[in-house]
């Protein structure tokens, strides 16, 4: 018997290398693939897009918020994947009574880190895990930070208007992107104004791609409202997914920056 205890405190006791396994966290489902657990994987969200081809063919049991239960039940999972914020608690406490639930916490890189190393050893992919955190290291390592990094806020929601405060994963990323989150000293995800916007003196607003879908048609509206702030659609999968998309997050940062200091030439 393997006893691992997740991110939350919570312990989970395995008899062995899990084989039939329920992810309820996009970008979890995504590192399992990269961990090439592709026949051990049996049961994904709605939301799970990545890879397109699992997204297709896996059994989806719900959406994040929402799962169906008598469908996991139906699946026999000996392992399931959660994560504090993306997952209901309530729903979670109901799976834990009948199967072991390993729920991720991630608020920083080094978190996210250790979940890719707990879910690589976990799933008997250690040395795969190595891998993907040793190129996650490494492309961060080389990421150039402006010398002086622009204040910036990130919205995820449009009405009302919400944005990240400093203890969330999102505001670890921007920080490594070469922005200064102008509502760091706020808690988790707050709802916020163009008022407020305009007295953190923001110089870019960036719209996120998710979990609102922002794009070109919302960028006229706050052009208006923010005539001296600079708004940019960003990619919310860089800034907000914590598994083996990071791989490719530093890349994506860098192209950011640089788009940015060639509009302001």
């Amino acid at each position: 018997m393997f006893t691992f205890t997740d991110q939350t405190g919570h312990t989970i006791q395995l008899r062995h290398f899990p084989r039939r396994i329920i992810s309820l966290v996009p970008s979890q489902t995504e590192l399992l693939a990269h961990l090439d657990l592709h026949d051990e994987v049996v049961g994904i969200t709605k939301f799970c897009i990545h890879p397109d081809d699992w997204f297709r063919s896996k059994t989806r049991i719900g959406g994040t918020k929402k799962i169906n239960i008598e469908k996991i039940q139906q699946l026999q999972p000996d392992l399931i994947i959660a994560n504090k914020e993306e997952n209901v608690k309530e729903e979670v406490e109901i799976l834990e009574t009948q199967f072991p639930v390993w729920t991720s916490d991630c608020n920083n890189l080094t978190q996210a880190c250790d979940m890719i190393m707990q879910l690589g050893i976990i799933t008997g992919k250690q040395k795969k895990a190595i891998e993907i955190v040793k190129q996650i290291q490494e492309n961060f390592a080389q990421l150039q930070s402006p010398l002086q990094k622009l204040r910036a806020a990130y919205l995820i929601w449009q009405n009302p208007l919400m944005t990240i405060g400093g203890d969330t994963f999102i505001n670890d990323m921007m920080e490594m992107a070469g922005f200064e989150n102008v509502f760091k000293k706020e808690k988790r995800y707050p709802e916020t104004t163009i008022e407020q916007m305009k007295e953190a003196q923001c110089e870019i607003l960036m719209l996120s791609s998710e979990p609102y879908p922002f794009a070109h048609k919302h960028l006229e509206y706050f052009k208006k409202e923010l005539p001296e702030t600079k708004i940019i659609l960003v990619d919310g999968e860089m800034f907000s997914w914590y598994g083996s998309r990071l791989i490719n997050a530093p890349a994506y940062f860098q192209q950011l920056q640089q788009e940015i200091a060639i509009s302001d030439t």
